[in-house]
């Protein structure tokens, strides 16, 4: 059995994209000049593509048809939903926002900022992450959110949010609260574990599991409610595990290629000192920065 699905109008959708949107060109056109005559670095051209980008992609994941068909027939395209709101979409963010934007608007010595501090750390992040991805899965959390536009809203803003705190120790704009290269691989390892539960728990289970999606008004593309749901455990599994193991796999890259750069350098001023020739200027430059000895 086929159909449409109706259109609906979000407006709170609208609003917060026109808000977002209203958000970044009042940083471009009024903060940043400021910010540069105190002697900040401009916006990049990188990170204004990147935050149109999250904006347009929050909004095309947040909006009709997709909202809709996630919300009421397929639970393999709220899958995909889910993992743009709580993954990809929040990285965006954080990668267009600027290090001087983030502590002009919250300062450093503010209440907020100590706060933002705390649910950055990595286990914090890591535990409320990962709680909220096992909750959010719950059928209890799925049939009630379902039937609720409001708390299907609050649930998908938690995410971002959860999202946003996660990513802080990996690619964060205040780079004194990264993990150093290996624990960053470790902490991302960690966020892959966890969502195999519910996806193994769809992927093998006998049953349906929501009965919300065995009641949609039509089929969508012919899949059956059993297919859909083994499709949304395959989502959840592969195409998040994809993306945090190849970031994973990018992180320790740049970390092998770092370090034995630094050997090379190393290296390269041994064989430079070596082959200096030793004269009595050398040896007394060397003597004038050692410090004298001193009597016991």
């Amino acid at each position: 059995m086929g159909g449409t699905v109706p259109y609906i109008f979000h407006g709170e959708v609208w609003a917060l994209i026109v808000g977002a949107l209203a958000l970044g060109w009042y940083a471009a056109k009024v903060i940043q000049p400021r910010a540069v005559s105190l002697g900040y670095p401009a916006i990049t051209r990188r990170q204004k593509v990147l935050y149109l980008t999250a904006v347009a992609t929050m909004w095309v994941m947040s909006d009709y048809p997709i909202h809709d068909v996630a919300e009421n027939y397929l639970y393999f395209v709220h899958m995909i939903q889910h993992m743009f709101l709580s993954m990809i979409i929040p990285a965006l963010f954080i990668l267009a926002t600027p290090r001087w934007l983030l502590e002009l608007v919250i300062p450093p010595d503010s209440t907020v900022w100590r706060g933002l501090r705390r649910v950055s750390r990595p286990l914090f992040a890591l535990v409320v992450y990962n709680a909220l991805t096992i909750i959010l899965h719950f059928p209890i959390t799925v049939e009630i959110s379902a039937r609720s536009g409001a708390l299907h809203f609050l649930l998908h803003l938690m995410v971002f949010s959860a999202g946003l705190v996660m990513w802080m120790p990996v690619i964060g704009p205040i780079t004194e609260w990264h993990m150093p290269p290996l624990g960053k691989c470790l902490y991302l390892f960690g966020m892959s574990i966890v969502p195999t539960v519910p996806s193994g728990f769809l992927v093998f289970a006998e049953g349906i599991v929501y009965d919300h999606y065995q009641d949609a008004p039509f089929r969508m593309w012919g899949l059956s409610t059993f297919t859909d749901q083994t499709a949304a455990g395959l989502v959840m599994k592969l195409g998040g595990g994809f993306l945090i193991w190849a970031i994973i796999v990018v992180v320790f890259a740049r970390w092998v290629t770092a370090e034995t750069r630094k050997d090379e350098v190393a290296r390269r001023a041994r064989r430079d000192a070596a082959a200096q020739p030793l004269t009595f200027e050398s040896v007394a430059e060397q003597f004038a920065k050692a410090p004298a000895p001193t009597e016991p």
